[in-house]
């Protein structure tokens, strides 16, 4: 399974471990995924979605229809 929100798009992002040396190596930050049910007014019925926290607090506030209208531009 890709790590990716269902939603915003938000997937991996790439740095690098720095250590007190100042030795560098890569390393990969991983985004914050969750399962969550939300109810879809539009077709009476909860949809299970794999978001972000950031993006569950989102749709928590806007909706999910905004949401995805927002997503589609």
């Amino acid at each position: 399974m890709s790590k990716r929100c269902q939603l915003t798009g938000t997937t991996v992002l790439y740095g690098n471990h720095v250590s007190h040396a100042n030795n560098k190596r890569r390393r990969r930050f991983l985004p914050n995924l969750q399962y969550k049910r939300i109810w879809d007014d539009e077709q009476k019925r909860f949809v299970r979605l794999r978001l972000t926290t950031r993006a569950i607090k989102t749709v928590t506030k806007k909706g999910l229809q905004a949401m995805l209208r927002d997503a589609q531009r």
